[in-house]
């Protein structure tokens, strides 16, 4: 019975901590005014046939702050990553100069910051809602031991408690997200 119950909630310490991942990567990929390679991350060339990250086929450096410079290792992929990066929708247009790829990345105004907080703070509150809903799976679980009598009243209690402090904590590290990437799309 004791298994099952460090079974529940080793399940969710690794639900929580997943969601935190998929909060920070998707916060890598929303332009903060900065080049960032991350932004990158989930756009696919096609390499010989097969979809492939624009990470594995080029160099990626940042150039000035404000541009990126895609270097692809063969010379002749320059038309399908450009082609890529016309197709996603990034918000940059690709400039091709015959051997590297650069997408400047333009100022952001202040209505378009807004716009980037406010989107910034609802992936934040969809991670809590996720987060909500790991609780409350782990919390059903741990009422189904204590109805088939596998784990007393006390124990149920002491568990819930240990659930909530899981959730409160990875709340708050949603909370710390949020703040720092918003603190950084508003920065000038």
């Amino acid at each position: 019975m004791i298994e099952q119950v460090e079974e529940i909630l080793l399940t969710l310490d690794d639900k929580l901590s997943k969601t935190l991942n998929v909060l920070k990567e998707d916060y890598a990929a929303v332009r903060a005014g900065r080049a960032n390679p991350h932004i990158l991350d989930k756009i696919n060339v096609d390499y010989y046939g097969v979809p492939t990250p624009i990470n594995q086929t080029s160099n990626i450096s940042v150039q000035e702050g404000r541009c990126l410079v895609i270097s692809p290792w063969d010379v002749s992929l320059l038309k399908s990553i450009e082609k890529a990066l016309q197709v996603s929708n990034i918000g940059i247009t690709p400039t091709n100069d015959g051997k590297v790829i650069r997408l400047a990345f333009p100022q952001l105004t202040e209505e378009r910051r807004k716009e980037l907080s406010k989107q910034v703070k609802k992936m934040g509150e969809d991670a809590k809602v996720a987060q909500r809903n790991v609780r409350r799976e782990a919390l059903e679980a741990l009422k189904k031991l204590k109805a088939d009598k596998l784990i007393s009243e006390d124990e149920f209690s002491n568990c819930e408690a240990d659930v909530e402090k899981y959730v409160s904590e990875a709340v708050s590290g949603v909370d710390a997200l949020v703040a720092a990437k918003d603190k950084e799309i508003m920065t000038v």
